[in-house]
């Protein structure tokens, strides 16, 4: 399985959201944790494009935040983005 990274912040329902559906495929993830760290939220910023969380990555490959996870998942396309 792919590395998993996500940029998050404790308090975000979203990032909650992703998170347990990581865990539910029972999916190892490192969490990035932005919260009061200005310098990892810029370094999130610059590697993803966006300032908002959650921000993951399944391998090097950016994939967004929630929703664009959900939709992965949705369309069946996500295992197969973990395995590859």
């Amino acid at each position: 399985m792919k590395p998993v990274r996500m940029y998050s912040t404790r308090s975000c329902p979203f990032c909650i959201m992703a998170k347990r559906l990581l865990q539910q495929k029972g999916v190892v993830f490192e969490d990035i944790a932005v919260d009061n760290a200005p310098d990892v939220r810029h370094r999130m910023a610059q590697e993803s494009g966006a300032r908002t969380v959650p921000q993951i990555f399944i391998g090097e490959k950016h994939v967004g935040g929630c929703n664009e996870l959900y939709a992965l998942e949705s369309s069946g396309q996500l295992d197969a983005l973990l395995e590859r």
